[in-house]
């Protein structure tokens, strides 16, 4: 590593943390590395990496989060439901496409299905691999718009009934997005700016890359830089791009709606982080695997653990908080995800691992 310093934000921080940054940022080789932790608010940050700093701090550039984009989703359909303009039972064709012919098991899809991973459709259309197959390493997304998602879902045949089985889905997820565009009127982007973003104040996170300089470059595993990320008609299941210290400002939130957190500014917003955080199914073997409705959801020695992560063609993210404790980490690293990756472990670790 060539860059590693503990930086300090909002509050003095701990350095007991911060050598627990520094310590955790050797396991990983990126050329931009941020490991971010909040203790109740107090705020250490950790930068790094192995390419050289640009002018723009690490934690302040605009990093693709992939599929830790999803729970931004999750959290606006929750709200939208809190606000009483849509129901999780709703049946997303009927919002999408009133009176469209499609299976049977298709109409039974609904928004909770869609964000559950319960829906019974596969992890991609099965027409997105031909276009997608040349161009893999470069831009297997852009060429399949949002009007192919939602033709794509039209005209499906689910695997399995839905609600039945879990399997992990970015169609679904995207079809969500384009179901809550319809069901309200209103584009994806503005929608999630005007019921997440900006009622939390993430002034620095939006789906679409940031003026020239402000947003980090990703990197294959050689080093070699790769463009901005292009997710077509996807945006809703990994489109999301934040600074890392604005993901700890989206985890804080979550934290403050637990009992005993301050009030929120409004009451649909804490209803809504309320309802992301409860645990709603269990799946695998012997149903050990839990989650809520858009959050993984571990056991730890320190209480319950929710988080998500997430992969570009070149960047990794991660996003955790402990409710009972008061701790989120968010973490950041311009490198695509390998095998030996150690990444989320990592991260992972500071989450699970720490006291």
């Amino acid at each position: 590593m060539t860059d590693a310093t503990a930086v300090r934000v909002d509050t003095p921080g701990s350095p007991a943390t911060a050598r627990l940054l520094a310590g955790a940022a050797r396991a990983v080789d990126a050329p931009d590395l941020v490991l971010a932790v909040s203790r109740n608010g107090v705020r250490t940050v950790h930068t790094g990496g192995s390419g050289e700093p640009g002018p723009v701090p690490r934690e302040l550039l605009g990093h693709e989060l992939g599929s830790a984009s999803k729970p931004f989703a999750g959290l606006l359909l929750a709200r939208l439901v809190a606000q009483g303009r849509v129901r999780y039972a709703d049946r997303a064709a009927d919002l999408l496409a009133p009176g469209f012919p499609v299976h049977p098991a298709v109409r039974r899809i609904t928004l909770r299905h869609l964000l559950t991973h319960t829906s019974g459709l596969p992890g991609l259309p099965a027409d997105f691999y031909p276009q997608a197959v040349p161009r893999w390493s470069t831009d297997p997304y852009g060429g399949y718009p949002a009007d192919r998602v939602v033709r794509a879902f039209l005209r499906a045949r689910p695997r399995h009934r839905p609600g039945t089985r879990w399997h992990y889905s970015n169609f679904a997820v995207s079809v969500l997005g384009h179901t809550l565009a319809a069901a309200t009127g209103t584009p994806w982007e503005v929608l999630l700016h005007q019921q997440v973003l900006a009622p939390l104040g993430l002034d620095a996170t939006r789906v679409r890359p940031g003026p020239d300089g402000t947003d980090a470059v990703g990197h294959r595993r050689d080093g070699t830089p790769v463009p901005a990320l292009d997710t077509g008609g996807f945006t809703a299941a990994g489109g999301v791009r934040a600074t890392p210290l604005d993901l700890l400002t989206f985890l804080e939130a979550h934290l403050e709606a637990r009992p005993g957190g301050p009030e929120p500014r409004d009451p649909t917003l804490d209803a809504a982080l309320t309802d992301v955080c409860r645990p709603l199914l269990r799946r695998g073997l012997r149903h050990a695997h839990t989650h809520t409705l858009t959050w993984f959801h571990h056991s730890s020695p320190y209480g319950p653990v929710l988080f998500h992560a997430g992969a570009t063609l070149g960047q990794q993210a991660f996003l955790g908080f402990r409710p009972d404790t008061g701790l989120a980490v968010a973490a950041t690293a311009t490198r695509r995800v390998h095998r030996a990756d150690t990444f989320v472990a990592t991260a992972y670790g500071l989450l699970a691992e720490s006291p």
